[in-house]
Order: structure tokens, then sequence, then C-alpha cells
């Protein structure tokens, strides 16, 4: 009995911990997907083949090859934008989040560093901005311009900023009466070396939940304005713009709609499954 009772948990244990590793596998695949399968795939979105449109996947094509995963309604091939898409998403998720971490880490740090009329006046935008919803700013942006990379990327860290900012602020409050940056302020220590060698490193842990987190919800939304037809410009390829071009075959050719669909979701739950693990392990008690 007693060994039964210590072998269940060490089970139990291991099982947990090959399925807590599940998302960065699935993660690896998309990235390696990313990078290396538009150098093996030849795609060009612009060209369409009627001879092949709406052929079911594992259908051969009239040049002698294979659509592994079907044609679309343009006869272009399925699993290329769905490869390409995900090249696109993964950069798009990056460079957005990239900014807004930039932007928020400092807005938030100065602010709660150093509070006074600087914090209330940050904070107050904050709150003014938190007001608005964040996908109709988004849409308003996006569609105030041309469509292109850098404008959706814009659109999309316009708000995905204001997090990083708030979590950045509450953190940078509590490390201000923190014994080590008292003393640091007692030696003389100038106020931008105490930010960036006692402050900001403390934020990292935090940040770094929050931007897996907010990795996920901006390649949604990315998705989503593409779907709107206000994202990205034909010449680039979206999972959003590949599931809006097959919504009208949904009947007959559901795989154009489906497969890119699939993608997305698997991307965003894994995503989401991390972003978990992560705001657990350095979310709480990253002070203590």
């Amino acid at each position: 009995m007693a060994t039964l009772a210590v072998t269940r948990p060490l089970a139990v244990r291991r099982v947990g911990g090959w399925l807590g590793k599940i998302p960065y596998a699935v993660l690896t695949i998309y990235a390696l997907v990313a990078a290396i399968g538009p150098l093996v795939i030849d795609y060009n979105p612009i060209r369409t083949s009627l001879d092949d449109r709406l052929l079911k996947p594992g259908s051969h094509l009239s040049n002698g090859g294979t659509a592994w995963l079907g044609t679309d309604g343009l006869g272009r091939d399925v699993l290329a934008q769905v490869v390409y898409g995900a090249r696109t998403s993964i950069l798009i998720g990056i460079a957005t989040v990239a900014v807004s971490c930039v932007v928020g880490v400092t807005i938030g740090t100065v602010a709660g560093y150093f509070r006074g009329w600087l914090d209330t006046f940050l904070a107050r935008g904050i709150d003014i901005l938190l007001a608005f919803p964040a996908i109709l700013l988004t849409i308003v942006i996006a569609g105030a311009f041309e469509r292109s990379v850098p404008v959706v990327v814009i659109a999309l860290a316009a708000t995905a900023w204001i997090s990083f900012a708030r979590v950045t602020r509450s953190v940078s409050l509590s490390l201000r009466e923190r014994a080590w940056v008292d003393a640091a302020r007692v030696l003389g220590v100038r106020r931008t070396s105490i930010l960036l060698r006692h402050v900001v490193p403390f934020t990292i842990g935090p940040v770094v939940a929050l931007a897996t987190l907010e990795f996920a919800l901006v390649v949604l939304a990315e998705a989503g304005l593409s779907f709107l037809g206000i994202g990205l410009p034909p010449s680039a390829v979206s999972w959003g713009q590949t599931i809006a071009n097959g919504k009208q075959y949904l009947d007959s050719a559901w795989w154009i709609s489906a497969l890119p669909g699939i993608a997305l979701s698997l991307l965003i739950v894994n995503i989401g499954i991390l972003g978990d693990q992560l705001t657990a392990r350095y979310g709480r008690g990253h002070l203590n």
C-alpha cells in the first residue's frame, strides 16, 4: 500500500510533466513551419489557377502536383496558405508584442516609480483608453490607412501596450519601497540606473507571462482584421483572409475555411496554456 501511495503521485507528476510540455512542442512546430515552410513551398498569393479550383484534399493538380489540403475558389493551394499564414501571424505577433512591451514597460515603470503628478497623468490616460473597446479602436486605426503590415502592427499595438503598462506600474509601485532601492537612493545612484538595474529586472517574469497571452490575442485580432478585409493587403497571406475566402463555400468546400481555422485555434489554445503556466510560475510571488 505504501508503494502504491508513493508510485501514484510520481506517475501523476510524470504525466502532468509531459502534458505541460505539449504547448512547447506545438509552438516549436509552428515556428519551424513559419521559418522553413516558405523556403520549401513556392507560392504566389496573386497567381490563380481556375482549372484547379475547389479541389478536395489529396487531389492532383493540373501541373502534376498534389493539393494535400485542397484548393480554394481561385485554385490556390490551401496548404501553402496555411504555411505562409503561420509566418505572417508569428511575425506580426512578435512585432506587435515587442512594440507594446517597450512602450508599456517604459510608461508603467516611470509612472510607478516616480508617482506624483506624472503617475496621475499616465494612469488617467490609461483609464481613458480603457474606456474605448480595444477592437473598435484597432479597426478605426487599421481602416483609416492603406492596408499594410506596419499599419496592422501599429493598430494592434495601440491598445496592447496598456496591459504591459498596468502590470509594470503595479510592480514598480511595490519595488520603489524595497530596501535595496532605498539604499541605492541613499548612495546617490542616478534614477535612470535605479530603474534599469533595480526595478526593470524584477518586471521580466510578469512581463514574459503577459507577453505570451498578449501574443495569442494579437494573432487572433490580426486574423479578425484580415477576415473583415481591413488588415493585410492581398499580396500578404493571412489565415483570416483564407477563412474569409472560404465562407461562401462552407457547404461544398469546407476545407478552405476549416483547415486554416483549425491551425489558428491550435496556435491560440497552446499559447494560452503556455501563458497560464508562465503566469502561475512568474505572475505570483515574484517579489517574495
